[in-house]
């Protein structure tokens, strides 16, 4: 087996080893997935540490330059 550096190295070793389990890699996770696991988490902290009112007011500023 040639040894390739990087990622590519990597992608194909997790692709041998999903074949040997006899599973079928599962490629990329979908964006709105990725939100909804980060996204409990994410309003737990900024409630826990006092950062919403920091969330609301940068919120409030984007919608602003938008003209909104």
């Amino acid at each position: 087996m040639p040894d390739i550096p990087g990622r590519t190295g990597l992608r194909a070793q997790g692709r041998k080893t999903a074949a040997a389990l006899g599973r079928q890699p599962s490629g990329t996770r979908h964006p709105l997935v990725a939100v909804a696991m980060v996204l409990p988490l994410a309003i737990f902290l900024a409630v826990a540490f006092g950062g919403w009112e920091a969330v609301m007011t940068q919120a409030s500023s984007v919608a602003g330059m938008l003209g909104r």
